[in-house]
């Protein structure tokens, strides 16, 4: 295990603060980029071309996060966590240097992936090195500090974008990621001294390669399905038809294996179980407000893109403040009822964005938003805090990264299912009215009030006593 965990003060300021600060900046590389790309699509469109492939951009790199994730967190137990992360810091700014040199669209997406890949050990590496120096009832504090990278990255990358694209160039949007990664890596390899017990162990490539292939191919079928090809096509049922033959071959090779990618005894832990349902909701009802809150506010109410992402900022503020609350509550409380009480909030909020309607004022639906955020951060942050103490050291990476595989599964579920609920409704209009357009956001809407009743009853499965 890292050391330094003798010291019990939690901050920048304190023995630990240059490795939290140096998780901060890792993770403001992940939170950064999944917002600061939004506002300079047309611009980087314009400049190389390719309007119809534009949606790879974002699809790539969650596919190559999502499917990396779970082999980062197996190697993460094997060798450490230190290696894995500046792994995950340097593919991330190779890709980053990539992407800023890209001449064509289809370059672009190639380095995009080349990013999703340095993400997808970045951003768990992060929750798991925090869940190694921190105690239980340090790490809620800890993951409030976290957590506040995107809040303000929700409000610093849409605005980031639009300066770069308009009075730079969009190539920067991938650039200023290289000082990030740089002083990042540099304070990680100073300050983070890391004790692991070697072993000698088997690295289990079969299942390696049947997981990524499986979970690709599920993803994509996912993230395309309605997009790219018609979801009763050939590509369409054979797309999930490869997906599944090779996820079964997967559980028949992990049940064999000396030492698997991914123990599937873990499965049989409740609190596991209930942690990685958990961050699958959240994922999907993550996705579904990202994508459909701002159409509504500028699409149906009428106001700027300034306006619309101010809306949204709202949710990823109320998350972070929650967030350095719950450690107090579930010290008091536990975690499942600090759990419940997350899903509880996430279900009013959820049911409050169904009474939306064209006339509903703009402070309304941050108001919304503020409250599902506070449920976000009262439940994610204590069900991941309660599966990584739930093991030992040597099993910290898989369950904090399944924990995140679990919920890119949830947002591209979330991308799948509430973009066919739109389409149904507005159909191939290029620019549907308002009305058109709230009544099928209103979809969107009821679909995330179901999923927040998922989530509370994912929620009430915790087990009452948590190690």
């Amino acid at each position: 295990m890292a050391t330094d965990t003798a010291a019990t003060s939690v901050g920048l300021r304190s023995e630990r603060g240059p490795i939290l600060l140096s998780l901060m900046l890792s993770t403001s590389l992940v939170a950064l980029d999944s917002t600061i790309i939004a506002t300079a699509v047309l611009t980087i469109v314009g400049d190389l071309g390719g309007f119809s492939q534009f949606p790879w951009l974002f699809s790539v790199y969650l596919l190559a996060q999502a499917v990396s994730v779970p082999i980062y967190g197996k190697l993460a137990d094997m060798f450490g966590r230190k290696p894995i992360m500046l792994l995950g810091i340097a593919l991330f700014a190779a890709g980053s240097v990539l992407c800023g040199l890209a001449w064509s669209m289809p370059a672009l997406i190639v380095f995009r992936a080349i990013q999703g890949l340095g993400a997808g050990a970045v951003q768990p590496m992060s929750l798991t090195i925090a869940g190694d120096i921190y105690t239980v009832a340090e790490r809620a504090r800890v993951q409030g500090y976290i957590a506040s990278v995107w809040g303000m990255s929700s409000v610093l990358g849409p605005t980031l974008g639009g300066v770069f694209s308009e009075f730079l160039s969009w190539r920067w949007i991938f650039l200023i990621n290289v000082p990030l990664c740089a002083l990042a890596a540099w304070m990680l390899m100073r300050k983070f001294a890391e004790k692991t017990i070697t072993q000698k162990r088997r690295i289990d490539y079969l299942g390696a390669a049947l997981l990524t292939g499986g979970a690709s191919a599920m993803i994509l079928g996912l993230l395309e399905g309605g997009q790219s090809w018609e979801w009763l096509s050939p590509m369409g049922i054979g797309t999930f038809v490869v997906s599944a033959m090779l996820l079964v071959g997967f559980v028949f090779v992990e049940r064999r294996a000396d030492d698997p990618i991914l123990p599937l005894h873990m499965l049989t832990r409740r609190v596991l179980v209930a942690s990685s349902l958990v961050s699958l909701w959240v994922g999907a009802i993550l996705m579904g407000l990202t994508s459909y809150v701002p159409t509504f506010v500028q699409g149906v109410l009428g106001t700027g893109a300034l306006v619309a992402g101010f809306a949204l900022a709202v949710l990823t503020i109320g998350w972070p403040i929650a967030a350095s609350l719950a450690g107090r509550l579930y010290l008091r409380v536990g975690f499942r009822t600090t759990a419940l009480i997350g899903s509880t909030l996430a279900l009013v909020g959820t049911a409050l964005l169904v009474l939306l309607t064209e006339g509903s004022p703009v402070w309304q639906v941050g108001a919304t938003c503020f409250v599902i955020g506070s449920g976000m951060g009262l439940i994610a942050t204590p069900t991941l805090i309660a599966a990584q103490s739930s093991v030992d050291w040597s099993e910290r990476g898989v369950v904090t990264s399944t924990n995140m595989f679990a919920r890119s599964i949830g947002s591209a579920v979330g991308v799948a299912v509430f973009g066919a609920l739109v389409n149904s409704r507005v159909g191939d209009a290029a620019e549907p009215d308002p009305g058109g357009l709230a009544d099928a956001i209103q979809l969107v809407f009821l679909g995330l009030l179901g999923i927040a009743a998922l989530l509370a009853a994912s929620s009430a499965l915790m087990p009452r006593a948590e190690k």
